[in-house]
This record gives structure tokens, C-alpha cells and sequence, in this order.
């Protein structure tokens, strides 16, 4: 059985045309329903069905649409171990939501200019489960929060930025006392169930401060919006752009040290693609030196 018959298949349910699963593999149509047609024959089942320009994956297809996705990973790790002097093969790779926005993509955007033939799987979360997500094998590494709690050994931690809290208020703020905006101000809570709120609302309490509050959610980039449309001020991590456009607000440093919020990257010890993780935490050091001139 050709891997490649079962990557045009995996390409045509993804894709949901032939015709964009040829543009896609840089082959006619044809050639794409012959190889789905060969397949099928080989598999004794039809895989596809066709309704006029578009497609659906049948019951016989789904059944092994997730076990042709895992042989061709495996055959693209092959190809990597095989050849030790070229970086090649799918990285698993989880992001939570402050990453995926504000770093990865910088990143990457490097990491696939260097090495073309690494391709990235990526799985957004939240951190706790892209963490239990790493530690099963499910991914190779997750570009998540600092966990409050000691990894296990087969996993290793690598911190990246650190985000310290500061008060989101209207730019006519600029000046003002913080403390004061948060006891006297209408309160735009970062959610307590995240880790970042945590923090924040340790600092709350550790630095004797009742807060009016107003909204609790787990969104930054709406808060800062909130921010901007009068609703109240907020207690945040200065976390990474890009941030939504046309803001008009102040971020005010705290007067007494907080505990920042790290983001960083976790990955399985025991990777196969222990390779492909050392070259994204490498790009990743390179772009993070970048902003910080």
C-alpha cells in the first residue's frame, strides 16, 4: 500500500474537495481520485463519497481516517531518524490561548523558514490540559502557563517570558496611584479559575484590597477593549502583543513586587522528535532576544 495514497485521502477529507486537495498536494484532480479510487479498491471499502464538487468521509473512511493519520506520522519520524543531518517530520505541538496570539506565531514563522520540512501540528488549550497532554504523549511539547505544581520526571520545563501584573486603565488614568484605582474603581477580574487570576487576586488580598467588581472573564485582549470603553480597570499580566488595535489605555506598574505570570515550554522527555522541540525552543529564544531589544 502506497503512504502516499493514504496521505491524498487524509489531504481530501481535510480539505473537503478533490480539487483542493490536488491544489494542495500540487497534482490534477485525477490523479487525486485515482489514487482515493486505488485505495479504496486495495481497502476493500469506499473511503469517500462524492456529492457533486464536495466530499465526505464515509463510515468505513472514518473508522480509519485517525490510524492513517498516526501511520504517516510515523513514517515521517522514520524519515527523520533515518536522516539524522536533515530536521524533517510533524511536530505535536499544544499552545495555550496568550501563546498562540502573542508568540508562537513569530516563532514559527522562523522555525519554517529555516527548516521547510518540519510541519507543525498545533492543538490549542488550556494550559493544565495541554500539560496532561505532554505527559500522555498526545503532543511532543505545549508552549503553556508555569504549572503551580511539580512536573513529573519525564517532562522538562523551559521558561521563555515572564509577565509581570499591571493596572489596565483609560490613558486618562496615566498617573494615577494604582492601588487606588483598584479599591476605588469598578473592577474588570481577570477569571480566579485561570492561573493568572490566581495571581491577581493574591495580590488583591496579600496587598488588603476590596475591590468593586464589576465582570470576571478569561479573555485579555476583551478586557483590554473593556478597558478602553470606560467599564472599569483591570489587574493583568503584561501579556505579549499583538493586542487589539486602536486602544487607548495605560498600564501602570504595581509599587509592590508580584509574582509575574512565566510562559514557557514543556515537552516529553522520551520525544522521538526530542530534535524538532530543541529547534522551536531555540527560535524561540532567538525571538523573544529580538523584542526585548
Amino acid at each position: 500500500m502506497e503512504t502516499q495514497f493514504l496521505n491524498t485521502f487524509v489531504t481530501v477529507v481535510d480539505r473537503g474537495s478533490m480539487a483542493a486537495a490536488a491544489r494542495s498536494l500540487h497534482i490534477t484532480p485525477a490523479a487525486v481520485a485515482q489514487q482515493i479510487r486505488t485505495l479504496e479498491r486495495e481497502l476493500g471499502a469506499p473511503l469517500i463519497a462524492r456529492s457533486g464538487r464536495t466530499v465526505s468521509v464515509t463510515e468505513d473512511g472514518a473508522r480509519i481516517l485517525q490510524r492513517a493519520r498516526d501511520l504517516l506520522r510515523s513514517v515521517a519520524d522514520l524519515r527523520s531518524v533515518a536522516n539524522e543531518n536533515d530536521l524533517a517530520g510533524e511536530l505535536r505541538l499544544g499552545a495555550c490561548p496568550t501563546a498562540l496570539a502573542g508568540l508562537l506565531p513569530d516563532i514559527l514563522s522562523r522555525m519554517v523558514a529555516t527548516f521547510p520540512q518540519i510541519n507543525v501540528f498545533i492543538k490549542p488549550g488550556y494550559s493544565a490540559d495541554l500539560y496532561r497532554a505532554v505527559e500522555a504523549g498526545d503532543l511532543d511539547a505545549a508552549m503553556v502557563l508555569q504549572a503551580p505544581f511539580a512536573l513529573p520526571k519525564t517532562c522538562n520545563w523551559q521558561l521563555l517570558r515572564e509577565e509581570p501584573l499591571v493596572v489596565l486603565a483609560p490613558a486618562h488614568m496615566v498617573g494615577c496611584d494604582p492601588h487606588a484605582l483598584l479599591r476605588e474603581q469598578p473592577l474588570i477580574r481577570y477569571d480566579r479559575h485561570e492561573w493568572g487570576g490566581r495571581q491577581a487576586d493574591e495580590y488583591l488580598r496579600l496587598a488588603g484590597i476590596v475591590p468593586r467588581e464589576r465582570f470576571e472573564l478569561n479573555a485579555l485582549n476583551a478586557i483590554a477593549v473593556m478597558v478602553d470603553r470606560g467599564l472599569g480597570v483591570s489587574l493583568v499580566p503584561d501579556w505579549a502583543k499583538p493586542w487589539p488595535e486602536g486602544l487607548n489605555v495605560v498600564r501602570i506598574p504595581l509599587p509592590q513586587r508580584s509574582e509575574p505570570r512565566r510562559i514557557g515550554m514543556v515537552w516529553s522527555r522520551s520525544s522521538v522528535r526530542i530534535r524538532l522541540v530543541s529547534v522551536l525552543l531555540e527560535e524561540g529564544r532567538v525571538v523573544l532576544s529580538e523584542r526585548q531589544r
